[in-house]
């Protein structure tokens, strides 16, 4: 990311909204801007496979949860934040993931422009393809600013989205006892 490019880019925007880049408040704001640019879509450079790492699972073969995963993106439509929290469960098959690498994939892809449904089926995509899993379910539950601030100006409203794959989407069981162990 270029820095200086951005801050110029921000400076010219402050100017077309009709604010003064140069008062008090904003003269180090296309600056500050640029660098929270760097943690905000620092997405972009990361990869998940670069951090997976696998270990033999000792025979276990029962659903593995991390709850409560918090993340912040961006929409893509509106460049307006959205955030909430990420709950993913996976059955092994002969191999698990330290539990740290489930918040680094939901960092990886939420530190992009996104939409939420992408980024849901993102995180479950990953981990099915990587770890080859008997299963896996992702629900994030986000709230929007652009929806919150704009629009409809709804601030309560709650977006849940969920992707499942192999047994938590082909056995309602198996789903049914994620969905409980999530609440």
């Amino acid at each position: 990311m270029d820095q200086k490019k951005i801050a110029k880019l921000i400076k010219s925007l402050l100017h077309e909204i009709e604010e003064n880049s140069g008062r008090e408040g904003l003269k180090k704001t296309p600056e500050r801007v640029a660098r929270s640019f760097e943690k905000i879509f620092g997405g972009y450079d990361k990869y998940p496979h670069e951090l997976m790492t696998k270990f033999d699972g000792e025979s276990y073969d029962e659903m593995i949860i991390c709850r409560n995963i918090d993340f912040y993106s961006t929409c893509e439509h509106h460049l307006q934040p959205f955030f909430g929290q990420v709950f993913i469960g996976y059955i092994p098959d002969g191999k698990i993931i330290g539990i740290s690498k489930l918040p680094r994939i939901v960092e990886i892809f939420s530190r992009r422009l996104q939409n939420q449904e992408r980024l849901t089926m993102q995180i479950a995509d990953t981990l099915n393809n990587m770890l080859r899993p008997r299963g896996v379910g992702v629900i994030i539950k986000g709230r929007h600013f652009c929806m919150m601030a704009r629009g409809v100006e709804k601030q309560n409203s709650l977006m849940t989205t969920s992707a499942c794959r192999g047994l938590f989407k082909n056995n309602a069981k198996t789903r049914s006892e994620f969905l409980k162990l999530i609440e």
